[in-house]
């Protein structure tokens, strides 16, 4: 797939035409809800056999033709560059599709050993009906090889709502997660409405987690863990309760999210963890927890000192960095989820636990503040569609934060307000997936369904082969 983001005076049909697409293509991918309205800097998903590389510091044309397997000439022809040996870092390259001519006593299946696919893989590419049915010379695409991933998504939806999104997107999670179990200072925990989502996203071979917090919207939590945390009776009747529910209800994976722990509490959380895997393996089930996003060990906080990212990574099956919030509801504007912090919070997870123990967490929602700042003065949270939304009805341009990797925009409401938005596209869904690569993680999580993102979906369907498992 390519990114297109669109310049002054564009037009749909202009765009398609460049790319020789239909309209109503790009209009689906990306779910336009005004077509005949573009906006300046709005990308655009556009379905294609292309795709996009955006030039990293060290990049040569020799080490991109070979990550994708396509000759040097044809990145050059396609981009007309003209002075080959110099790549700027931020230059977006097309880069064409492999392709394989058909040769005399060809057949398929030996094309798709050739270049390690499948013969599904590529009928499916060519709109091949009859896959015993090739003609010579005829020029095939070859689909490029796909990492596979693991992918979470936690939702606070209602029932129905959640349902609607697991039927809609659920071939693309691993793991669907219902937000939240909360304990109570019994060691009990507060049931939630979840049975009908849960048999939804079994039907989609989708593995349920359970989710067990500490906090909610009006209390952090602190007092609350630490009666949990520093009582081995209340330890044990909290994952005996949580054990409970997860044979009852389907749950096969237990995602712990303690936030806000005291830091006198982090050796009784570690416990905790230890004493949640003796119990939930012989089971044949898993456990996992939420980490806050730490650039170190000894990052002072309430919200980070107590989750030790070592013993995490070393007893739990899996950890979610929550590599989002940067640009808080009740803060200044910022990049939500800006990708040069994500990428300092991962590179300290890689440095004291393995990749294959990390999903990186990914918010797909927006925001929108008023200007001046007030401190404390909440932002508006909506989806990235009403983001793109709001920038066509105020006539806004969109512009690009290369170092966050977040698009962001200013307009002036009815009143004579001003407002500075920030919001996720097709090009910071792709950064983030692209740091997935490039660190070789397990996977992706998401916070949370329930914000319509069609350019996320699609991206990550490209991107990635979704692994399911079997608990």
């Amino acid at each position: 797939m390519i990114i297109h983001v669109v310049s002054a005076g564009e037009t749909l049909w202009q765009i398609a035409n460049h790319y020789s697409v239909p309209i109503n293509s790009i209009i689906q991918i990306n779910a336009l809800s005004n077509p005949d309205q573009l906006v300046i800097g709005q990308s655009l998903v556009i379905p294609s056999p292309y795709t996009t590389h955006i030039v990293k510091r060290g990049d040569t044309l020799w080490s991109i033709a070979k990550q994708y397997g396509v000759p040097i000439q044809s990145i050059i022809t396609e981009n007309h560059l003209t002075n080959p040996d110099v790549l700027t870092p931020g230059t977006r390259l097309v880069i064409p599709p492999t392709t394989h001519i058909v040769q005399s006593g060809e057949t398929l299946s030996q094309i798709a050993n050739q270049y390690g696919t499948t013969v599904q893989a590529i009928a499916l590419e060519n709109g091949i009906s009859n896959p015993n049915m090739i003609y010579v010379g005829t020029s095939l695409i070859i689909p490029r090889a796909k990492p596979s991933v693991e992918v979470n998504a936690y939702t606070y939806q209602k029932p129905e709502e959640a349902v609607r999104s697991i039927n809609a997107i659920g071939h693309l999670l691993t793991y669907f997660s219902p937000f939240a179990y909360m304990m109570k200072e019994d060691g009990s925990l507060q049931p939630i409405q979840d049975k009908e989502m849960i048999d939804a996203a079994i039907a989609k071979n989708i593995t349920p987690m359970l989710t067990l917090t500490n906090f909610s919207s009006t209390q952090t939590g602190s007092n609350l863990s630490h009666v949990i945390l520093s009582s081995a009776e209340l330890r044990e009747k909290v994952i005996n309760n949580a054990l409970e529910v997860m044979q009852e209800k389907g749950y096969k994976v237990l995602n712990v999210d303690f936030e806000n722990v005291l830091p006198a509490d982090r050796e009784n959380y570690n416990t905790f963890l230890q004493l949640a895997v003796d119990r939930l393996h012989p089971k044949g089930f898993l456990v996992s927890t939420a980490l806050a996003p730490k650039t170190s060990a000894t990052q002072a906080g309430t919200l980070y000192e107590a989750h030790d990212y070592e013993a995490h990574g070393r007893i739990a099956d899996f950890v979610v960095l929550m590599t989002y919030e940067w640009g808080y509801r009740l803060g200044p504007p910022q990049a939500i989820s800006p990708i040069n912090e994500m990428r300092k919070v991962v590179e300290y997870a890689l440095s004291v636990m393995p990749a294959n123990k990390i999903f990186l967490g990914f918010q797909i929602y927006a925001r929108d503040w008023l200007l001046p700042h007030v401190k404390g003065q909440e932002a508006e949270t909506f989806s990235s569609q009403e983001a793109i939304n709001r920038a066509v009805k105020y006539g806004a341009t969109i512009q690009y934060d290369r170092t966050a990797q977040s698009p962001y925009f200013h307009y002036v409401d009815e009143q004579g307000r001003n407002h500075e938005v920030w919001f996720e596209d097709a090009r910071s869904a792709q950064a983030k997936f692209d740091m997935t690569k490039e660190y070789n993680l397990r996977g992706i999580s998401y916070w949370a369904l329930g914000f319509p993102f069609p350019q996320n979906w699609a991206l990550l369907n490209n991107d990635f082969s979704i692994k399911k498992v079997s608990l």
